[in-house]
């Protein structure tokens, strides 16, 4: 056979071999490069870490945030998006709308007051009687055609105002050409004249004027146009506020329940984007591992938006966000309250504690963590010391930010919602970024030329109508600035509204009680919000680096990267 060896080894290269001798290299090799791309895929498939979707909005609102999933941020003073600025309108409220033919033909059993057959025979001086249906038919009707750009979906009972010949009467609304998925509430106070047994209205008060009408505590509205199901976790602007601290009912219910803490680290006193991205990590774990989280309701507020220009601590949360939602939402508790129930009862009970010191000890290696509490303690060296870092590396496919659970304060959207009604909810808005970035010509050398009064009128001349109430959202102090403007439109500007924040306002006495009776003041971030929000309920949105300037966000030749 070992005679034979060289015989065997050259017959394979006989000329009638070559054929298939070479489909089946061809095979191999096809079958490895096969082997190789599914190995390639399950390696690249293993280790990709998607962005954040919501960084990647289709909406305007991007221009107004600017941060990454890998969450390294730029000192930057916009406005960080919350859950709110996500949801869209339900296209199904379109037909449980109220219409004046609804009114006419509406009958007792849907809401309104029995029909009292009332007659003003000898009655011409006597008090409007608020609660007649005939009066209640009068509001109604008034109402839906003074308001012409919004949409009514309830209207209250009609109550007395503060005279003979005034009725306070209550409404929940959202505007015709409304953005997003929110209800709105105003009261209003009408003036109401009897003249040969007919009654008119004279006058319709401001925002929020008819104070009676205002619904303390949750009860059956006068008229709705149909029995309809709102939408769970819709936002409601207008209504009163309950951001009471959660409490624990027990000691055997505080005992039984799991609690996550975050302390210490690096992330005090930096942006809000920055402190968001935090939190929201921290919340996601919690709901990860189905634990309650300990949050601090006291914030460090950065110096970019303080008067004094020095970072400013004590700021409560309620203040910014609405924790009303955030309590009925998720789990929390108050760090205060917590360490109290805590102290009282942990050695009592044997509740045990779980340090975590690493930032890289991920959720995923926490979850069968036993213990009461988990308490992650972060250290001094940055920036491995930020909460936002437990989110990162594989992490980040698996613990979801809850961005739904936080929005706005509804104290400062119902400010936006006073501004936008005085304005009829009928205006288009524009914003105008100068400061800094206008000076600094290498990065932005043509946004002060392109935001110039001369600039602007030329620009809006093809966008808006003139004529129209334009409100102008703008980082620039001295806003005479934009006086040419008002040849062609009926300039409005934050601070013209400064009553709805002031000594005698509602948001003044109402944070001042989360404060201990000490006044509030309504700094940057506050400002830099209501002027946001207001600018997104303009009926036509001009933005400065969108629509005014070629100029990019971020400086020269970022352009492509911000929009990648």
């Amino acid at each position: 056979m070992l005679g034979r060896s060289p015989l065997s080894r050259t017959g394979s290269f006989r000329p009638e071999n070559l054929g298939p001798n070479a489909l089946a290299m061809i095979g191999n090799l096809c079958f490895t490069m096969f082997v190789l791309g599914v190995l390639i895929f399950t390696i690249i498939a293993a280790t990709y870490e998607p962005e954040d979707p919501l960084f990647h909005p289709s909406t305007k609102i991007t221009t107004f945030l600017t941060s990454t999933s890998n969450a390294t941020f730029k000192s930057d003073d916009t406005v960080v998006k919350t859950g709110e600025d996500f949801m869209r309108p339900n296209q199904t409220m379109v037909s449980t709308f109220i219409n004046i033919t609804d009114i006419e033909n509406e009958n007792s059993d849907n809401g309104f007051p029995a029909e009292t057959g009332s007659n003003c025979e000898g009655n011409a001086d006597s008090p409007i009687d608020c609660t007649d249906p005939e009066v209640f038919h009068l509001l109604m009707r008034k109402a839906i055609d003074h308001f012409k750009d919004i949409h009514f979906y309830r209207f209250g009972k009609a109550v007395r105002g503060d005279k003979d010949n005034n009725c306070d009467m209550a409404w929940r609304f959202r505007p015709k050409e409304g953005k997003t998925a929110a209800f709105y509430k105003d009261y209003r106070r009408f003036v109401i004249a009897r003249e040969n047994c007919t009654l008119t209205v004279v006058s319709i008060g401001d925002y929020h004027s008819g104070v009676n009408a205002r619904k303390k505590k949750k009860k059956k509205l006068g008229f709705e146009k149909a029995p309809t199901k709102e939408t769970p976790g819709l936002l409601v602007v207008g209504e009163g506020v309950n951001d009471t601290l959660p409490v624990v009912e027990s000691e055997k219910s505080f005992s039984h329940g799991k609690y996550l803490i975050y302390m210490d680290g690096g992330d005090r006193c930096r942006s809000m984007n920055h402190y968001l991205w935090s939190f929201l990590c921290a919340l996601g774990e919690a709901q990860y591992l189905n634990r309650t989280l300990v949050m601090d309701l006291s914030i460090c507020l950065n110096s970019m938006y303080t008067s004094s220009n020095q970072d400013e601590e004590g700021k409560d949360f309620r203040f910014y966000f609405d924790f009303q939602h955030l309590k009925e939402a998720a789990s929390v508790l108050d760090k205060d309250q917590f360490w109290s129930d805590w102290n009282q009862w942990h050695r009592k009970n044997s509740l045990s504690l779980y340090l975590v010191e690493k930032v890289r000890v991920t959720p995923m290696k926490l979850s069968e963590v036993k213990d009461t509490l988990i308490m992650r303690k972060f250290g001094s060296v940055e920036p491995d010391n930020y909460w936002y870092r437990v989110c990162e590396g594989e992490t980040e496919s698996i613990v979801q930010r809850p961005w739904h659970l936080l929005w706005k304060s509804r104290r400062l959207m119902d400010i936006v919602s006073a501004i936008a009604s005085r304005l009829n909810w009928d205006y288009d808005s524009v914003h105008i970024q100068r400061g800094e970035k206008a000076r600094n010509k290498e990065l932005w050398p043509n946004l002060a030329m392109d935001t110039s009064p001369d600039a602007l009128l030329s620009t809006l001349a093809d966008k808006i109508e003139d004529g129209r109430n334009l409100y102008i959202a703008t980082n620039e102090p001295d806003t005479s600035f934009f006086d040419p403007l008002k040849d062609k439109y009926t300039t409005h500007f934050l601070d013209e509204y400064k009553d709805l924040w002031d000594e005698n306002s509602e948001w003044y006495s109402e944070t001042a009680k989360l404060n201990k009776g000490i006044a509030v003041e309504f700094d940057g971030y506050m400002r830099a919000s209501v002027d946001t929000e207001v600018f997104l309920r303009g009926k036509k949105q001009i933005e400065t680096f969108n629509d005014l300037t070629n100029d990019c966000k971020d400086g020269i030749n970022t352009c492509n990267a911000a929009s990648s």
